[in-house]
């Protein structure tokens, strides 16, 4: 048998595709849909119909997106995120106009409309921000802008989603924050001109997706804002009135009339139960998988994901698995516990990968001297046979399953309209990573009837996907020693009621 890993991470030889290709076919029956992966009240929290859905790649798209929908609301705007930066410009490539000045317009001109902002409080710090920043502003002072910092965590735990609702009617989720180094363009080219901080500095291509969905799943998002903002202010909000907002006419919707789901992930807490329907939906989803699995990641450290993919590598024809994740770690604890914990997960899978169903991979463009530049890998998707598609803030981290605040939205085809919808968006993402285009993909794929038999036919150019080079054969599988204080997947429960207080005492004074 052909020892794949052997072979050079930038070009993989023609008996290697058509080995794989070969495989493939011998398997290559499209499988029937599985039943249904969604269950609320184990791995969803709320379940309810999306009139209209988009799935927005890169952060141009999102904020062009969202710079829609925010003017026509007439009730409320909720922003919920892990951290907010109100000088950055939505549409950096064609406007001048900064978040602030666009919100302050936006409550001017419309003395109904209530902008509530959460932001994890030590969100700012992180990002070289300041809580006095904030409050001294004109911005946090007007009298329609509520600007709170959320503290009430467990130690070590933050405030992970991302999510804003449009009077209750519209509402975006995924892993793209309203702060600084999220806007990028789909070429991901190093000298996009556009590409820099509100203070001028540029910052390298990052890769990211959020969802817009309506309809009764769009008034969940708002729901979970308002949750949210009780948790951590104890105000309790009214909804807005239904159908305030409509779709914006601009935004072509990929999907309708489609069951969407909403997976929450809450800490447990003194007196309260966590929330841990992330984590198995993301199990579930992989336990189902028939043909193949298509995850994108900023993080690949959880053992738990792992011990699920590794069940299915073990099968003799179990699903083909890509995983596509960001190489760099920045920071000294992201490298030792993030980094070498995803060395070592990686390690462990090829080591089990016996059939050679699995690849893990990081995107790369040219950077204009004949090198390369890594695209960082911020989204968070899982795609199961173009029946299922999940998009969040959850990463395939130990914390991101029971230690952070995390949302995530999963929908079910329940049609072939459905899941060409979903098929094209993953089309599309594959085509991105390749420079290709997403109707190449699909042919190439109908032609190779195999998920890595398409990406390594089309993966020959400069801009393309790299695979990770860990050495399979020595070094350790098991998480590394400190992970559990470093990375936990819960509270440390003697310090809580400690935390609570500290943080409730933060949250009066801010």
């Amino acid at each position: 048998m052909t020892d794949f890993r052997a072979i050079s991470d930038n070009r993989r030889s023609a008996k290697a595709i058509d080995y794989i290709t070969t495989v493939a076919r011998r398997r290559a029956v499209p499988p029937a849909v599985p039943d249904g992966i969604v269950s609320q009240g184990r791995n969803a929290w709320r379940v309810g119909r999306a009139d209209k859905a988009a799935f927005l790649v890169d952060g141009a798209t999102y904020f062009a997106a969202l710079d829609q929908a925010v003017r026509q609301a007439r009730h409320s705007i909720w922003i919920i995120g892990w951290d907010f930066d109100p000088d950055i410009r939505l549409r950096p490539n064609a406007s001048s106009q900064t978040l602030r000045e666009l919100l302050l317009e936006l409550a001017d001109d419309n003395p109904s409309l209530q902008i509530r902002i959460l932001v994890w409080g030590m969100g700012p710090i992180y990002s070289g921000k300041t809580l006095k920043l904030f409050k001294e502003s004109d911005f946090s002072a007007h009298p329609q802008i509520n600007l709170r910092f959320d503290l009430r965590h467990p130690l070590r735990g933050c405030h992970h989603q991302k999510l804003v609702s449009v009077d209750d009617s519209v509402g975006f989720l995924g892993g793209i924050d309203l702060t600084a180094r999220r806007w990028d363009e789909p070429d991901h080219r190093v000298d996009n001109p556009h590409r820099k901080t509100p203070d001028g500095v540029p910052y390298g291509p990052v890769h990211d997706m959020q969802a817009m969905i309506s309809g009764e799943a769009g008034r969940l998002i708002g729901e979970v804002c308002r949750r949210r903002w009780k948790q951590a202010t104890g105000e309790a909000i009214v909804a807005s009135p239904e159908g305030a907002v409509p779709w914006p006419p601009a935004i072509p919707p990929e999907m309708e009339h489609v069951k969407a789901a909403i997976a929450l992930t809450e800490p447990g807490l003194i007196g309260k139960r966590g929330r841990f329907e992330a984590f198995r939906l993301t199990r579930d989803a992989i336990n189902a998988a028939k043909k193949y699995i298509y995850i994108e990641t900023q993080y690949l450290a959880s053992f738990g994901v792992a011990r699920a993919i590794a069940k299915r590598l073990r099968e003799a024809d179990g699903p083909e698995i890509a995983v596509l994740v960001t190489k760099s770690s920045h920071g000294l604890i992201e490298k030792l516990t993030m980094g070498n914990n995803r060395d070592r997960l990686i390690r462990r899978l090829k080591r089990i990968d016996r059939h050679d169903r699995l690849r893990v991979m990081y995107p790369v463009v040219p950077d204009g001297q004949d090198g390369e530049q890594e695209v960082i890998i911020h989204s968070k998707v899982v795609i199961v046979d173009d029946h299922f598609i999940r998009i969040g803030s959850s990463n395939l981290n130990n914390r991101s399953e029971g230690l952070d605040t995390e949302c995530d939205l999963a929908i079910e085809a329940e049609s072939d309209v459905h899941r060409r919808a979903i098929a094209s968006l993953r089309y599309r993402l594959i085509a991105e990573h390749l420079d290709a285009t997403p109707e190449a993909v699909r042919d190439m794929e109908r032609e190779r009837r195999s998920l890595l038999a398409t990406l390594e036919a089309l993966n020959f150019r400069k801009r393309g996907l790299r695979h990770f080079a860990v050495d399979v054969f020595r070094g350790q599988t098991s998480p590394m020693i400190g992970t559990a204080l470093v990375d936990p997947r819960r509270p440390y429960w003697l310090l809580q009621k400690l935390r609570l207080r500290i943080g409730r005492l933060i949250s009066v004074i801010f």
